[in-house]
C-alpha cells in the first residue's frame, strides 16, 4: 500500500460525458453492424449462384479475417482488465462462454450488446456511474470498429468496384456492398474522432467544422486509395496481392520502427503492429509520441507516388489492351489524373484542420488521466493501474474547511486504482466512479499531443 501524498492539482482534467450525440451514434453503429451483415450474406449467397468463385473466396477471406483480428483484440482487451464485465450482458456469461463466444467469433457482437445497454441506462437514468462506463466501452467498439474498418470493409470496397470496373456495369449486389462498405467507414471514422476528442478539456473542445474538416480529409484519402487500388486490380488483378504484401512489409517494418506501446505484452503488440500496417495501408494512424511531421511528410510522399504509379499502370494497360479499346488515352489520363488529385485535396484539408482548428496540448491538459475533484473544483491526478485502466472514487468532507487530501491505496491483484479524498474527518461512502481508457487516452495523446 503507498502512503498518503498529496497531489498538485490540474485544471484542465476532467470527468467524460456521454453526450445524446454519442448515443446517437452507438445507434446508428448498431444499425449499420446488422445491415453490414445482411449484406455480406446477400453477397456470399449472389457470388456462390453466379459462379464467381474467386471473388466469393475472396470476400470470406476479408470476411474471415477481419472477424478473427477483432476477437482477438476482444479476447486481449478482457484478459488485461481481469476479465472484469461492467455490464449485466456481459455477466450473465460465465469465463469459459465468454471464450467459446470469442472462438465462434461473436464476441464483439456481446460487446455491442453491452455498450446498447450501457447507453440506454445512462440516456433513461442520466447517473454518473453509467456515463463513465458507456464512455468507456464505446472507446473500446470505437477501436474495434476502426480495426474493421480497415481490414474488412475497405478491402471490401476494393473489391466491389474491381468487380464494377471489371464488368462494365452496375449491379445491385455489387453497389448495395460497396455502398455498405462506404458507410461503415464513414461511421467508423467518425466515432474514432469523437472518442479522440473527449480527451479534450472542455474549454478547449473542438466545433462541428473541425469534425467535418478532419471527416472530409479522410474521406478524400480514403476515396483516393481505394479508387486507385480498384482501377490496378480491374486490369493486373493477380498483382494487387503482390502489391499488397510488398507494401504491409515495408509498413509493418516502420510501425515496428515506431516502437508502439498500446497493448500489454510483447506478443500483442506484434499484433498491433502489423494491424497499423494495415490501416496505413489504406490511411494515415498516429501511433507513436513526438513529433510526427517527418513520418506524414514521409508517409504522404510515398502514398502520393504509390498512387500515381498505380493510376499510371492502369492508364497503360487500359489503353494498350485491346479488350478494352472502348476508352481513350484521353478519358483514362483525365481519370488517373483525377484520382491524384482527390488525394492532393485531401492533403490541403488536413493541412487547413492542422493550421486552424488542431489543438497543441501538453500531455499534462488532456482529459483522462484518473482524476478526482477536491472541494475547490479542482482536479488531482490518480496513479494508474499495471493494466492501464483506471478507477477514481471521489469524496467530499463537507468540515474539511476547503482543504483535501489525496490518498492512494494500489491493489496489486486488481486491474484499478482507488483514490479516497477527504478532509481530517473520516471518509463517507463513495459518490461516483469514475473510468479512463488507457487504450484511446494514447491515441488521443498521439493524435493532440
Amino acid at each position: 500500500m503507498e502512503q498518503p501524498s498529496d497531489q498538485p492539482v490540474n485544471d484542465s482534467q476532467a470527468v467524460f460525458k456521454y453526450r445524446p450525440v454519442d448515443f446517437l451514434f452507438t445507434l446508428l453503429g448498431l444499425v449499420f453492424l446488422v445491415a453490414d451483415i445482411v449484406l455480406d450474406f446477400y453477397a456470399v449467397v449472389s457470388f456462390y449462384q453466379e459462379g464467381e468463385y474467386v471473388s466469393l473466396g475472396v470476400l470470406l477471406l476479408f470476411l474471415l479475417g477481419s472477424s478473427v483480428l477483432g476477437q482477438l483484440y476482444s479476447w486481449l482487451w478482457y484478459s488485461y482488465e481481469d476479465f472484469r464485465r461492467d455490464t449485466k450482458v456481459e455477466r450473465c456469461l460465465r469465463l469459459w462462454q465468454l471464450h467459446l463466444l470469442h472462438v465462434l467469433q461473436l464476441g464483439i457482437y456481446f460487446r455491442h450488446a453491452g455498450v446498447v445497454e450501457v447507453s440506454v441506462q445512462n440516456f433513461l437514468t442520466k447517473s454518473r456511474r453509467p456515463e463513465d462506463v458507456a464512455v468507456f466501452l464505446t472507446h473500446d467498439l470505437s477501436m474495434l470498429r476502426l480495426f474493421e474498418t480497415f481490414s474488412e470493409s475497405s478491402p471490401q470496397l476494393v473489391l466491389m468496384l474491381t468487380i464494377i470496373l471489371q464488368r462494365g456495369q452496375l449491379d445491385p449486389v455489387t453497389v448495395l456492398k460497396a455502398l455498405g462498405s462506404a458507410a461503415a467507414i464513414a461511421i467508423s471514422v467518425t466515432m474514432y474522432h469523437r472518442s479522440l476528442r473527449s480527451f479534450l478539456p472542455d474549454k478547449m473542445d473542438q466545433g462541428l467544422v473541425s469534425s467535418v474538416v478532419y471527416f472530409i480529409w479522410n474521406l478524400l484519402f480514403i476515396a483516393s486509395r481505394v479508387v486507385a487500388l480498384a482501377l490496378f486490380a480491374s486490369v493486373l488483378p493477380c498483382f494487387i496481392f503482390s502489391h499488397f504484401v510488398c507494401s504491409w512489409l515495408l509498413l509493418f517494418f516502420f510501425a515496428w520502427r515506431s516502437k508502439t506501446s498500446f497493448m500489454d505484452s510483447p506478443g500483442a503488440e506484434w499484433l498491433y503492429q502489423a494491424t497499423v500496417g494495415l490501416i496505413w495501408y489504406f490511411n494515415w494512424f498516429n501511433v507513436a509520441e513526438g513529433s510526427t511531421r517527418t513520418r506524414l511528410l514521409f508517409y504522404h510522399g510515398y502514398k502520393l507516388v504509390d498512387i500515381s504509379l498505380l493510376c499510371g499502370l492502369w492508364c497503360w494497360k487500359i489503353t494498350t489492351e485491346p479488350s478494352h479499346s472502348g476508352i481513350t488515352l484521353f478519358n483514362a489520363v483525365i481519370t488517373a489524373v483525377s484520382v491524384v488529385s482527390v488525394y492532393v485535396l485531401g492533403l490541403l484539408f488536413k493541412i487547413i484542420y492542422y493550421k486552424h482548428y488542431h489543438p497543441n496540448l501538453k500531455r499534462e491538459q488532456m482529459t483522462g488521466g484518473s482524476v478526482g475533484m477536491t472541494q475547490n473544483g479542482d482536479n488531482a491526478p490518480v496513479d494508474k493501474s499495471p493494466s492501464g485502466d483506471e478507477v477514481d472514487l471521489m469524496l467530499m468532507d463537507a468540515g474539511s474547511g476547503g482543504q483535501t487530501r489525496l490518498v492512494s491505496y494500489s491493489y496489486e491483484s486488481s486491474d484499478t486504482v482507488v483514490a479516497f479524498r477527504c478532509g481530517p474527518s473520516s471518509p463517507p461512502p463513495p459518490a461516483s466512479v469514475g473510468r479512463c481508457n488507457n487504450r484511446m487516452r494514447k491515441m488521443a495523446d498521439n493524435f493532440y499531443c
